[in-house]
């Protein structure tokens, strides 16, 4: 049974200002897709985006790539989707409509702080989460924001910091807050203007703050980085006195002084807990010495990492990297080497994330098809594409002992240490059909803590909130479920959940234009998880739960 109602309605002052805005027209179509970076309208992706449009490439016009382009991310590659323009679509019968919002009976939004000054913009998006003790820090493309979630019926803003550079995702450790910035700035300052990746003095790479005052955050470092920060990824050391941060970034181009081809890559940057004023570039690992995937296929050739996962308890990272899945050792943190590797080239455009179960036996794999910018979650689309794949570690076997004399041999056990491999089990993708405005695909996501089950919550931009249960993974099924109508019913409007994690007993979403969401699950099944707290959680540094 579903509840349907009209709690958090868009303002019509403010709906009318994203129309206005974010407007793309309903002339996009649905193949393969370019990933970008640098995305300030001024910079490498628009100048990209040029290029392709002056070669034929995909069916947007210069128009609609410009504003999708001056959005960021990877949002333009939905004007490369062939096989079926938007207006072939059809919204279901019974969609939401704007300002209404539906779920099971066993979700609900418990509260809403929508996005205000700085960040009430439609080119404003907001972005990741991460989140230690009572506070939860949420990036904008404009800077972030503090909320204090001790009480999440009542959240509050404790401070919101001004600092431009696409996409400011956000993670925490101790008393640093790190900050990625994939948008050619003309310095490292919160005062930086957009300037193109072309010109060699640009910056992009990572920002540093001291959040000892969760109320006044303080800019203590920042270091630049080859094609800047798309996404990064924390890996303390094994006594926690210098944290390593991996920088995943992609889309090369020989144009860009900064970001030159292969850039098959990632870089790795030193923070020292107790003096982060020195953070420093440290190495630039190589994840493919003999290249990742190839372009001219379905999958997006690989140059780079979208996002990487790490589980530094276990010793392993699980990335995403354009055109391949892969697992790493980074038992030296300082150097991550690729131990496995594999492509879905029928299904996966564009592998962009990755979570871990609890025990390390299993990967569910991200699809960002269309890179986020077009409604992929309908029958057109299907089932396979845009959606999750769930893979299972598997390592070899030891070799059986020698049998005694007069006594059978015994079998092999299960090698916890070998080497791994990943294998494929099953697809998961939202089984509700969206509205043909609505972008949707699969995107950030976290466990939830149930001892003996492996429960995930994930954000699907315009496509909601979906909790699904992947204990088998050959057959992934939703327990759970939160989902919000179009910003429009007539234009295609970039919105709905960026992040969707759980933290300390309930579910944080930061909605790209909607604002900062708190949902409870009231479900028997996760009545254990309330009980697990946490002193810090960053979902790209996968803790070990033991309940």
């Amino acid at each position: 049974m579903r509840t349907r109602s009209r709690n958090v309605p868009i303002p019509p002052s403010a709906r009318g200002r994203l129309l206005a805005a974010g407007a793309l027209g309903l002339a996009l179509a649905l193949a393969a897709p370019p990933a970008l970076a640098h995305d300030d309208e001024e910079g490498g992706a628009l100048e990209r985006l040029r290029s392709s449009q002056e070669e034929g490439g995909g069916t947007c016009s210069a128009e609609e790539r410009r504003e999708l382009a001056a959005l960021g991310d990877n949002f333009a590659a939905a004007c490369e989707l062939a096989g079926n323009d938007f207006a072939d679509l059809r919204t279901p019968a019974d969609a939401l409509k704007p300002g209404e919002s539906d779920s099971s009976d066993n979700l609900s939004l418990i509260s809403n702080i929508p996005k205000l000054g700085a960040f009430d913009d439609v080119s404003a998006l907001n972005s990741d989460l991460a989140f230690k003790g009572g506070y939860a820090y949420a990036g904008n493309y404009n800077g972030f924001m503090v909320y204090d979630v001790t009480r999440p019926k009542h959240p509050r803003i404790v401070a919101q910091v001004v600092c431009p550079g696409s996409q400011n995702d956000v993670s925490v450790y101790g008393d640093l807050m790190v900050l990625s910035v994939d948008s050619s700035r003309s310095d490292d300052s919160c005062a930086s203007q957009a300037r193109p990746a072309s010109e060699k003095d640009a910056w992009e790479g990572l920002r540093v703050f001291d959040i000892s005052n969760p109320e006044s955050p303080q800019y203590v470092a920042a270091v630049e980085t080859a094609c800047g920060s798309h996404t990064h990824t924390l890996a303390p050391d094994k006594r926690g006195r210098n944290v390593y941060v991996y920088v995943s970034s992609y889309s090369p181009n020989a144009a860009f002084p900064d970001c030159q081809p292969p850039h098959d890559k990632v870089s790795v940057v030193k923070v020292p807990v107790d003096d982060p004023a020195s953070a420093e570039l440290v190495n630039e690992a190589v994840l493919f010495p003999d290249g990742g995937n190839p372009p001219g296929g379905y999958s997006r050739e690989t140059s780079g990492c979208h996002d990487i996962t790490a589980y530094p308890s276990k010793d392993i990272a699980a990335g995403a990297c354009m055109g391949d899945g892969v697992l790493l050792d980074i038992s030296d943190r300082a150097q991550p080497t690729v131990i496995e590797q594999v492509r879905d080239e029928e299904n996966f455009a564009f592998w962009h994330s990755a979570t871990f179960n609890n025990d390390a036996t299993k990967v569910v794999f991200t699809d960002e098809l269309g890179g986020g910018g077009a409604p992929t979650c309908n029958p057109e689309t299907g089932p396979t594409k845009g959606a999750n794949a769930i893979y299972d570690i598997v390592r070899t076997a030891k070799a059986a002992k020698p049998a005694k004399p007069g006594k059978p041999a015994k079998p092999g056990k299960p090698e916890t240490r070998g080497e791994p491999r990943l294998e494929f089990r099953s697809y998961y993708k939202l089984p509700r059909a969206q509205a043909a405005t609505e972008n949707c695909v699969a995107h950030n996501g976290s466990l939830i803590p149930v001892k003996g089950k492996d429960i995930m919550v994930q954000a699907w931009y315009q496509g909601g909130i979906s909790v699904f249960d992947f204990t088998n993974s050959r057959k992934p099924k939703e327990i759970a479920w939160f989902d919000r109508g179009p910003v429009s019913d007539t234009e295609l409007v970039l919105g709905g959940s960026w992040s969707a994690y759980w933290y300390n007993g309930h579910i944080y979403s930061n909605d790209i234009q909607q604002g900062f969401d708190v949902l409870e699950l009231d479900d028997k099944v996760v009545k254990s998880a309330k009980k697990v707290r946490m002193d810090v959680f960053n979902p790209q540094s996968q803790p070990f739960y033991n309940n």
